[in-house]
């Protein structure tokens, strides 16, 4: 009456294009605690999750800003999630302003995502390759923040 079939089924793997577009990355994120304050520049190979406060720039594989958190300085990642404050420009692949989300400053971005609600002041400008631009130090305008025309070089 019930029979089991002898050939199961493959196991079914993950599109090779998909798996290609993120890099494995092993490991739990480092985490900047809600009582931390951190003063300098932050460099990892891995994730990043932030829910404190860090005055300088931050450069990772993918950076979650939590809610109460504060970044001021530059973001460069593949992935940029913001849930909080940043001041400072943002160059990813992929951006996304959650709705509490408060920026100040230009945004560089291959994919951009806002939901209503946030708040983003500045220059937003698309490009294929946003981590392969590097942007010359610019005078800063009002409140040290550079115009991407200039950060840029563009007229």
């Amino acid at each position: 009456m019930f029979s089991r079939n002898k050939d199961p089924l493959p196991p079914v793997a993950a599109p090779p294009a998909a798996a290609a577009k993120r890099p494995q990355r092993g490991g739990a994120p480092s985490i900047i605690s809600a009582e931390l304050t951190v003063k300098g520049s932050l460099v990892s190979g891995g994730d990043i999750q932030v829910d404190g406060i860090v005055e300088g720039d931050v450069r990772c594989a993918a950076l979650v800003i939590g809610e109460q958190a504060e970044i001021r300085g530059e973001v460069t990642a593949d992935e940029v999630t913001v849930r909080g404050r940043v001041t400072g420009r943002i160059q990813a692949r992929k951006i996304q302003l959650a709705a509490t989300s408060h920026v100040e400053g230009d945004i560089l971005h291959e994919a951009f995502s806002v939901e209503a609600g946030a708040f983003f002041e500045g220059h937003c400008r698309h490009s294929d390759d946003p981590l392969g631009i590097v942007a010359p130090e610019a005078p800063r305008g009002l409140g040290g923040i550079a115009p991407m025309e200039q950060a840029l070089g563009a007229a």
